[in-house]
C-alpha cells in the first residue's frame, strides 16, 4: 500500500512539471528508487493436493445442487481462469482449430482483451450441456453462458460473483472438505488459478507456455509460479537418501556456504545427466571416464526410488555372469562381477534405509 501511494504521488509530481501547473516546483521534488520499500516475496496461494483430491473427487462434484456451479468450478480448476472471466463467458464460447481441437474463448477482464485456452472433450461436453439447459429456460439464446437464476426474465444478466461464492461455500460445507490438519477448508476461486499454474510448472511445462495459457502480459507475472519447481525438487532431493557405489550415504548441506552452488550443480545433473537407475554426481565441467559403466563409477548416486530398476539389473547381471562362466568367458564374468557386487551392496543399503524410514513413521 505504501509503495502504491508513493508511486501515485510521484506520477502526480511528474504531471505537474509536464503540464506546467506550477513552475515553482523544484526539479528535485520527486521520489527515487531508494524511497520506496522493497517488494515482499510472494507466497504461493496454490491449494495442497490433499485438498484438490477431495475437490476433484467425482462423488463430491456430484453433490453440486446446481450444475452451473459445478461447471464453473471445473472451468476454474482446469482452465485457470479468473472468476470474473468465468462468469462473463459468452453463450457461444467454444471455438475449434483446424484439427477440430476445442478451445474455451473468454474475455480477460484484467487485461481487457479476448483470449482462449485449450480444453478437453469432457469439458467441452459439459459446456454444451450447460448451453442446452440455458436454451431450455431462455429459448431466445441469451448472450451469456451463466445467467442469473432469479429476476432475469430475458436471461441477459450474468451470475454475480457473490452468488457463486455462496454456492461454493455451501458445497464445501456439504462435502466436508478438510485440509491436512483436519480443519474445514476456506478457499477462494482465485486459488484454483494458482494451483492450475503450479501443476503445469511442476509437470515441466515451459514457463512461456504457462504464460500464454494464463494470458499473462509478461514472464514476470508467471515467474512466481516457476520458482516453485526448484523448491519442490530441492525438498525431495534433500529428503531422499542417496548412496554411492560404495553404499555410502551422500548428504547435501542445504544451509551450508556451498549449499546453493551444490544444489545448482546437482539440479543440472538431474536435468541433463539422469540415468535409468540413478543420477550422475560428476561436476558438469568434467568428462566422464566411465562411459557405459556407471555402476563402477565413483561418482554414481542412486536412491530408493530406483530400487525396482536396480533389482532388475542385478538379476540380469547375475544371469550374464552365469552364462559367461558356463561358456568359459572368464573376462566377461570378471568385468560384471564388480557390477553385481556393487548392486548387491547398494540394494542392501537402500532396503535397510527403507525399513528404518518405515519404523520411524
Amino acid at each position: 500500500m505504501k509503495k502504491t501511494r508513493i508511486g501515485g504521488l510521484n506520477l502526480f509530481l511528474q504531471a505537474v512539471r509536464q503540464h506546467r501547473w506550477d513552475d515553482t516546483l523544484p526539479g528535485s521534488a520527486a521520489f527515487y528508487a531508494g524511497d520506496t520499500p522493497p517488494v515482499p516475496a510472494q507466497v504461493s496461494r496454490r491449494l495442497a493436493e490433499h485438498v484438490m483430491t477431495q475437490v476433484e473427487a467425482e462423488h463430491n462434484l456430484s453433490r453440486w445442487s446446481d450444475p452451473a456451479g459445478r461447471l464453473i468450478t471445473l472451468i476454474l480448476i482446469r482452465c485457470g481462469l479468473r472468476i470474473s472471466s468465468a462468469l462473463t463467458l459468452d453463450f457461444d464460447c467454444l471455438v475449434h482449430d483446424a484439427q477440430g481441437a476445442p478451445y474455451l474463448r473468454y474475455f480477460n477482464t484484467k487485461m481487457k482483451r479476448e483470449a482462449a485456452v485449450p480444453i478437453d472433450e469432457e469439458l467441452q461436453a459439459a459446456i454444451r450441456d450447460q448451453q442446452q439447459r440455458v436454451l431450455a429456460r431462455w429459448p431466445e439464446a441469451p448472450p451469456v453462458l451463466f445467467p442469473r437464476p432469479q429476476a432475469n426474465v430475458s436471461g441477459t444478466l450474468r451470475l454475480p460473483h457473490g452468488t457463486y461464492r455462496q454456492m461454493l461455500n455451501r458445497w464445501l460445507a456439504t462435502c466436508d472438505i478438510r485440509d491436512e490438519h483436519g480443519r474445514p477448508v476456506h478457499l477462494t476461486p482465485h486459488q484454483w488459478r494458482h494451483t492450475f499454474a503450479c501443476r503445469l510448472i511442476n509437470r515441466d511445462v515451459p514457463q512461456e507456455v504457462v504464460r500464454v495459457l494464463l494470458d499473462h502480459e509478461s514472464n514476470q507475472m508467471t515467474a512466481h509460479y516457476a520458482r516453485i519447481t526448484d523448491q519442490t525438487v530441492r525438498r525431495r532431493w534433500e529428503a531422499a537418501m542417496k548412496v554411492n557405489i560404495k553404499s555410502e550415504r551422500v548428504s547435501l548441506d542445504a544451509d551450508g556456504p556451498l549449499g546453493q552452488a551444490q544444489w545448482a550443480k546437482t539440479r543440472y545433473g538431474i536435468a541433463t545427466q539422469t540415468l535409468p537407475n540413478g543420477y550422475c554426481g560428476l561436476p558438469v565441467q568434467k568428462s566422464c571416464p566411465h562411459a557405459n559403466a556407471c555402476l563402477t563409477c565413483p561418482v554414481f548416486l542412486t536412491g530408493p526410488e530406483f530400487l525396482p530398476e536396480l533389482r532388475e539389473q542385478h538379476t540380469r547381471t547375475l544371469t550374464l555372469i552365469d552364462n559367461a562362466t558356463t561358456c568359459g568367458h572368464t573376462r566377461v564374468a570378471q568385468m560384471n562381477q564388480q557390477v553385481a557386487d556393487n548392486l548387491t551392496r547398494m540394494i542392501g543399503e537402500l532396503e535397510d534405509g527403507n525399513e528404518e524410514t518405515a519404523s520411524a513413521s
